[in-house]
Order: structure tokens, then sequence, then C-alpha cells
């Protein structure tokens, strides 16, 4: 299906691993002009070799300064991804405030930031626009030792609601995917043993795991406009383990 995004400018955030590295390629190899941003260098370098064109910003979104002085003249961005996160897991009796604060700064105010810095620009230039947040099936569903994840990416989910409402007369359009675990490496290595993936995948009506194409196949949808009539859902890439 063409979905159209070839000569736009796009921004992806955790983009050195896993799904916004997936989804760097797949808006690259669509035409898309891309910038980059992950904490970690290497893995920009190695990203830029293999999309020449790219444009890597190195920075900790933790960090709302340094976030502000690396994206503050970002230029104009028309599609945004927002897929940084980090899951610091613990019993909830356990949990720290260091996992709290870094959980939320990363999880939730770095999305606030990030979006605030594409959408003010958006609303100088006139111009519409498509935001995706990256959350979870987690948003919506308890999970043992996954407090403050389970907690920020609930926000988040509100937070696409509420920004869909307010950006919307300004045609911008804001989205939340949502998938089960996906076989990034992280996911491979954190689902590896057979009893603890038995568990979650008994819960999916599909009966597995989630690609990393599945989860940029929406995410591409949601940026195009063949979803142009779509704005503050959350898409579930999960097979159908929240319809349980």
């Amino acid at each position: 299906m063409e979905l159209g995004l070839a000569g736009r400018r796009a921004l992806v955030t955790g983009a050195g691993k896993g799904i916004g590295r997936s989804t760097v390629q797949a808006l690259h190899a669509a035409g898309v002009e891309v910038v980059a941003v992950s904490r970690t260098q290497g893995d920009l370098d190695s990203l830029v070799r293999e999309c020449p064109g790219v444009k890597p910003v190195c920075v900790d979104l933790g960090d709302w300064e340094a976030t502000e002085r690396a994206l503050g003249d970002v230029g104009p961005v028309d599609l945004l991804v927002n897929n940084a996160a980090v899951a610091m897991l613990q019993p909830f009796l356990e949990v720290t405030k260091e996992a709290c604060d870094t959980s939320f700064d990363v999880n939730l105010r770095a999305v606030i930031q990030v979006s605030q810095i594409v959408a003010r620009g958006l609303v100088a230039r006139g111009a519409p626009g498509s935001i995706v947040n990256v959350s979870s099936q987690a948003s919506q569903r308890a999970l043992r030792n996954h407090t403050v994840y389970c907690a920020s990416k609930g926000a988040m989910d509100m937070l696409t609601k509420v920004m869909a409402l307010e950006l919307g007369p300004h045609k911008i359009r804001v989205n939340a995917v949502n998938p089960t675990v996906v076989m990034t490496a992280m996911g491979k290595a954190n689902w590896s043993d057979p009893q603890k993936s038995k568990t979650m995948l008994d819960r999916i009506p599909l009966g597995r795991f989630a690609e990393v194409e599945n989860v940029v196949d929406a995410i591409l949808f949601l940026l195009s406009d063949r979803s142009s009539m779509t704005t503050g859902s959350t898409l579930p890439v999960d097979g159908g383990y929240l319809a349980t």
C-alpha cells in the first residue's frame, strides 16, 4: 500500500534500537527525511551508515535542558514518533524514587517536551502533522513488577487523547500504538524462558508475540494520510490480548 510519505520530514526518538530503528529504516526507504534521536552515539553511527541522509541527534531525553538545546532548532518536522522509553521492573513494595523519576522523565515528560517542540513548529507554519506515541498493552492491563512502567504508559495514553483534543483544530493528529511483547533483541532476551512466555502467550488469542514490522506497519499507517480521520486513538498491536 502506497502511504504517500515521500518528501516529508520526520523525527523518531529511541531510534538506536528495536522499534525506533526499524521505523527510521522504513521511513527512509519511503523517501522521508528522518531526524533520528538516541542517547547512544554508536547506534546512531551505524544507523547513518545503513541509511545515508538520516540526521543523527545524540541526547538523553531524560535531561530537559539538554533536549531543548539538541532539538530546539531541529527545523520543520511533519511527522513525530515518540518511541524512546525505559522499563525499570520492580515489585510494588520495592519501587524506588529513582525508578519513578527516570521512568516518568523519559516515558512521559520527554514525550510532552518533544511533542511541544514539533507541534509549535507545525502551528507556526500552519502545516498539518501526525504524531504517534509508542505505548504498550501495559497501559491497560496490570503486569506484575511493572508498577512504574504500567503507570507511565497509562499516563501516555491519556496524554495522547488530550494532545489530540487540543491539537486537532491545528490539523495535527495524535495517536498511540499499544503493542504486546515485541520480538526485538530485548524482547527475545526478556521472554526467552518458555515458562514465562507461555503465561503471556496463553492470553493472546493469536498465540504469538508481535514482530517489529507489525508495530512499524501500524506506526506508518497512523503517520500517513490513510488514517486522516483517526486521532486520539490507542491502537492495539497485541494479537487480541486486550480483548480477553
